[in-house]
Formats: structure tokens, C-alpha cells, sequence
């Protein structure tokens, strides 16, 4: 499948995006950092991924620039409802997953892959999958303090109802990344399971989210692509997938010979819940240059315990 431009983009922007959101691509021993060079199209300044033995998932983070005025919670959510309007705009464009700016200009990280999913559909001779967002009621949003942000940009995470690929509606969860002086841009989505939701977070006196465990988010996140990636169903991170996650259900259906390895994931957003639990918001990916599955993983680990609940999962291929 011709598949070439858009890889191009996503090798790119994994190799210059990731380390400016707050977790950063971790590729194991042997899968080389994707090259910069490769892409055409545009993308943010960062420095370069860091290699799978690199030190903390989380950079420690400056004040912000006075140039660069602190997010708040109703600038993010108009930010978002601004992306909803902007993804809804470039739906209505003949092809426009054939034009790498126009998914630059709304996707970085495994979010590119969306491209991918529009360019199989028409190869294959099927409609375009991606429906508008008509968002219902307003959207809840998970921010970090100001001075808790990466050096080189802002996330926010947002909890949104709206209508899923079958046109049911449903509760999903969103994290979005921007540059300085750039419009945010979508990095991991997935719709929430049937019967679970978010948990609510642990505010601080001003209302922000409290930082997440580096250490427990990189060990979740290398938990579940060693479960996809080996037989043995899990790792020696010591944490579990609970025996009733959408992944357990979906492995055994998986056929191994058109499976691909997952090769590294993409930022961890994440905070820690008033109950004293963890949550996580990360996308795993097969490989750091032609990228043909993603899976999207939103993740409670409650207090004290070792075992991963799955709020919501997205398989993208």
C-alpha cells in the first residue's frame, strides 16, 4: 500500500515532537530513532528522542517564559472546540489525507496515523471512515500547573462526549500538544469503554492536576507492549493486566502472521486520582518508521496496587 508520504511525516514527527511532550518515544536496544531528514513536511523544534536507556520519561521542567503566558483551563477548551472546528473543516476537503501539511497541521505522534487509516479505505475501495465531532456539552479538562509544563510547550488532556465510528455516543479521551506559538494538535485519542470512566483527579489548590509517577508510567506503558509483543503474556516490569482488559480479550483473536511488534510509545500523559490511583494516556507503535498499527491505551493502576485496569483502548491498523 502506498503508504510512503505519510510515514515519512510521522517519522519525523515522532523524532521531533516527543521529547517537547511529557513523556518521550522509548525505542528498545536495536530499533534505531527515526530520522528528521526523512520528512517533507513541517515540524515542531525539540531536541532529539532519547534512546530506551535514557534517564527519566519526564525532562525537569522551568518556569514558564515570560513570553510565553501560562494555559488555562477555558483557553485549553477553547482550544479544542478550535481543533474540533479545524478536524471538521478538513474532513470536507476532497482527499485530505493525501496532503501531509494538512495532517500535520491537526496531528503529531501515532495521532498521524489517522492519515493512514483514510489512505487503506481508499485503496481498498471503502468510504472514508472519520465522521465530523459534534461535541455534546462541554468538555472536561486536565491540565497541569504552569510551571509543571515541558520547556517547549503546553499539553492538556480532555474528556469529551461525542459520537464513535458507529455512531454511537460515547465518552472519550483526548491529549493534545503545542508548540510555542503553534495551534495544539492532537497526540493520542480512544473512546472509554462500555461500563468504565475517568477517574477523577487530584486537584491542587488551584485547581491542576497533580504530577503523574514517571516510573510507574514508563513501567505501564513497557508492560503492554511486552504483553502484545510476546507470547509470554506479560513482563518483569511487575505490573498486570487486569484478567478483564479489552487487550487480554483481543490477543488470542489477534493472527500472529500478519502481526506487527510494537517498537516504542509515543508522550505518557497522565495524573495522579483523588483516590491516591494513577492514570495514563499513551499510544503504542509498531515501528519508528513504517508505521501500519497503533494502539491507543487510556489506564487506571489504583492506589498501593500492581494491576492495570484499562479504561479504554483504540486499535488502530
Amino acid at each position: 500500500m502506498r503508504r510512503t508520504l505519510l510515514i515519512a511525516a510521522l517519522a519525523a514527527s515522532l523524532a521531533a515532537g516527543c521529547a517537547a511532550v511529557p513523556g518521550r518515544i522509548t525505542w528498545p536496544s536495536g530499533d534505531s530513532a527515526p530520522s528528521q531528514a526523512a520528512s517533507p513536511a513541517p515540524s515542531p523544534p525539540a531536541t532529539a528522542s532519547a534512546p530506551a536507556t535514557s534517564p527519566p520519561l519526564t525532562p525537569s521542567t522551568p518556569a514558564p517564559s515570560p513570553t510565553r503566558p501560562p494555559l488555562t483551563a477555558p483557553e485549553a477548551a477553547r482550544a479544542m472546540r478550535a481543533w474540533v472546528s479545524a478536524y471538521n473543516a478538513t474532513l470536507r476537503k476532497p482527499r485530505w489525507w493525501r496532503q501531509n501539511t494538512r495532517l500535520d497541521a491537526l496531528f503529531i505522534e501515532g495521532a498521524l496515523h489517522e492519515g493512514v487509516l483514510e489512505r487503506n479505505h481508499e485503496e481498498s475501495g471503502q468510504k472514508p471512515g472519520h465522521k465530523p465531532i459534534a461535541l455534546t456539552g462541554a468538555p472536561v479538562i486536565y491540565l497541569p500547573r504552569p510551571d509543571k509544563q515541558p520547556p517547549n510547550g503546553d499539553w492538556f488532556v480532555a474528556r469529551a462526549t461525542y459520537k464513535d465510528t458507529k455512531g454511537r455516543a460515547r465518552p472519550h479521551v483526548l491529549a493534545f500538544f503545542r508548540s510555542p506559538g503553534q495551534a495544539f494538535r492532537l497526540a493520542v485519542a480512544t473512546p472509554i469503554h462500555w461500563g468504565r470512566r475517568m477517574p477523577k483527579p487530584l486537584l491542587d489548590a488551584d485547581g491542576y492536576v497533580t504530577d503523574m509517577d514517571d516510573d510507574m508510567a514508563a513501567a505501564v506503558a513497557e508492560e503492554y507492549r511486552n504483553f502484545w509483543n510476546h507470547e509470554k503474556k506479560e513482563g518483569a516490569s511487575g505490573y498486570r493486566l487486569a484478567k478483564d482488559s479489552f487487550s487480554r480479550k483481543a490477543f488470542p483473536a489477534v493472527y500472529k502472521g500478519l502481526y506487527v511488534r510494537f517498537a516504542g510509545h509515543g508522550s505518557i500523559f497522565g495524573f495522579r486520582t483523588a483516590d491516591g490511583g494513577s492514570f495514563f494516556l499513551f499510544a503504542l507503535i509498531n515501528s519508528s518508521q513504517s508505521v501500519n498499527q497503533v494502539l491507543s491505551e487510556a489506564l487506571l493502576v489504583p492506589k498501593g496496587g500492581r494491576t492495570i485496569e484499562e479504561l479504554g483502548a483504540n486499535w488502530f491498523s
